[in-house]
């Protein structure tokens, strides 16, 4: 019972540390390719940072970007595509269906290059439904399908919150960002949303650069063009942001590096509690193999092959109950990915590393017992009742 009892022990700081490691490596994966339909060349000037540091009222209290800036943007080197955008969220209906809390963006010609959208049907907007003030609007995959499960979206015309607008795009899917999808978007001209819902609406400017090699050259060229623009002192902080998605890569590192910490914690523990109940188990077994020992050294059996014999049982203990929780770990994982959005992952390499680690505390803790055992004297040994 004490060697089930063991062996459960190992097996459970096993998987805990294998499930945590493979949600962990599930989320890297997610938000990794989440990140790439954002642009790794992409990068947003904003009032406000996408990682918020410091005082909110700081970033509230700063000046708006003018669209004159979109000029002084584009005129960076290895800027290929430009586009300003004011964004807000409103119910979007069409003959009684109704979709709330769609995310609206004003927005004008390039920002399908800027933002990764592809086009599933129709075509994107254009300088001239700007310059028009157009009632036109691109939606996005899932107000497509729950406005128009049945009839082709492009000409029909959806109400945003009183105003309509007649369809002339749809976009491809593209998935979620941080838990918001990307699909529940209409996209309408930028002066358009301006005239509808104030012209006082903070506004973005996204671009993307030729290669993400040249992302940095870019925002340091950007930074000094920006505060000139600006009239910023030279004493003066930025009074703008830019934004790239490798800013919300390393926040999010910096999460899962912590979560993981946490984890390996509590399943480091767990090892510790299950070789102490190695440690025992084999102290007993020393004990109560006492003559066996006795008899063995007698016959000339060396100190090196008790020890030896005793780190082996000790390792393959521990190393059963990894493979226990390697496979339990394993069934979490799979059933996860199942039953939730959350794609829990586990490599090869950390499968072997669980059962060899496991392994390795089993020899670790088989260490006192397996030198108790082989340093008995061989007469007291064989006189032990």
């Amino acid at each position: 019972m004490r060697t089930v009892l063991t062996t459960i022990g190992i097996g459970v700081g096993v998987c805990t540390l294998l499930c945590i490691v493979g949600i962990i490596q599930g989320l890297n994966k997610s938000f990794a390719d989440q990140l790439a339909s954002i642009g790794a060349n992409s990068m947003q000037v904003s009032k406000f940072p996408w990682v918020m540091k410091g005082d909110w009222w700081e970033f509230r209290n700063r000046k708006d970007l003018k669209l004159e800036l979109v000029d002084v943007v584009r005129a960076q080197p290895h800027i290929v595509a430009v586009a300003a955008t004011a964004g807000r969220t409103a119910d979007v209906s069409f003959l009684g269906k109704e979709l709330a809390s769609v995310r609206i963006t004003g927005t004008t010609e390039e920002f399908a290059q800027v933002s990764n959208y592809e086009l599933a049907a129709g075509r994107f907007l254009s300088d001239a439904d700007d310059d028009a003030r157009s009632s036109v609007a691109v939606i996005g995959a899932e107000v497509a399908r729950g406005l128009f499960p049945t009839v082709n979206p492009l000409g029909q015309r959806i109400r945003v919150d009183t105003r309509s607008f007649r369809v002339v795009g749809v976009l491809s899917p593209k998935g979620e960002v941080l838990g918001q999808s990307q699909d529940l978007t209409a996209i309408i001209p930028l002066h358009t949303f301006l005239n509808q819902f104030g012209m006082k609406r903070p506004l973005s400017i996204t671009a993307a650069v030729d290669s993400p090699e040249n992302v940095i050259t870019t925002e340091d060229a950007l930074i000094g063009a920006l505060r000139r623009a600006r009239h910023t002192p030279p004493e003066s902080a930025d009074d703008f942001s830019i934004n790239r998605p490798e800013q919300l890569a390393n926040t999010f590192a910096q999460l899962t590096q912590a979560l993981f910490g946490a984890a390996l914690g509590v399943g480091l523990i767990t090892l510790l509690v299950g070789g102490i109940g190695i440690m025992n188990i084999m102290l007993v077994s020393v004990r109560e193999r006492t003559r066996e020992i006795g008899i063995r050294r007698a016959l000339g059996a060396k100190r090196r092959t008790i020890v030896l014999q005793f780190l082996m049982e000790a390792s393959a203990v521990s190393a059963v109950g990894g493979a226990l929780g390697t496979a339990l770990g394993l069934a979490i994982a799979v059933l996860l990915a199942m039953v939730t959005p959350l794609a829990a992952t586990v490599r090869p390499g950390t499968v072997a590393f669980g059962i060899g680690f496991s392994a390795f505390v089993g020899l670790v803790f088989g260490i006192w017992p397996a030198a108790r055992a082989a340093h008995l004297d061989p007469v007291e040994a064989l006189r032990y009742e």
